[in-house]
């Protein structure tokens, strides 16, 4: 059996497999979006399915370093919906 990728969250930072996280892509045109398959090209940030990470990341606006950009409240309204549907 095929061990699973490890990532971190960049809410907690805690490393878990690659499939239990959100990704979150920047592609080259600078658009971020929520990429629900992983598949998508950019820059990839992972969010664990829990709202208090995505508090802490929101708050620290540490997506926003990553991504060298300011990041819409949209975006994060977005992975709010993706978090509760889950």
């Amino acid at each position: 059996m095929k061990s699973q990728p490890q990532r971190t969250c960049m809410g907690c930072n805690c490393k878990k497999d690659k499939n239990d996280f959100i990704r979150i892509v920047k592609n080259n045109k600078n658009e971020i979006s929520i990429d629900r398959t992983g598949k998508k090209e950019g820059r990839g940030a992972y969010i664990c399915n829990d709202i208090k990470c995505l508090e802490k990341l929101q708050k620290s606006k540490r997506l926003e370093k990553v991504f060298k950009q300011k990041i819409e409240e949209e975006i994060y309204e977005n992975l709010r919906g993706v978090i509760i549907d889950k």
